[in-house]
């Protein structure tokens, strides 16, 4: 098992009518946006606070979007972004698809 710590697993998700690839976010990853929901819930301008956050995590998981300014990330189409954040969740096993699956749906 020694021999896959630090292995970067990814999947292609859809994105704007073409795909981008995600990482599995790590446990320290998962940690770390833990980290920043925990201050973000606490800043003054909500809705501020939840697109840098949003834009933290895609930067995050999205392989090539490191480099991506906040401008250019202002470009996107929000229902866009708010599909691969929650791609990247389910991705990671971080989901709502997860509990539905389990049977935590409406009767």
């Amino acid at each position: 098992m020694k021999h896959l710590v630090g292995k970067e697993l990814t999947k292609k998700v859809p994105f704007m009518e073409d795909e981008v690839e995600v990482r599995q976010l790590t446990i320290n990853t998962v940690l770390k946006v833990q980290d920043m929901v925990n201050k973000s819930a606490k800043a003054k301008d909500q809705e501020k606070a939840q697109m840098d956050l949003m834009r933290s995590v895609i930067r995050l998981a999205v392989v090539g979007a490191e480099e991506i300014s906040d401008i250019e990330f202002d470009t996107f189409p929000l229902g866009e972004i708010t599909k691969l954040s929650e791609q990247i969740l389910n991705v990671s096993g971080l989901g709502v698809a997860g509990a539905e699956a389990v049977g935590n749906s409406d009767p």
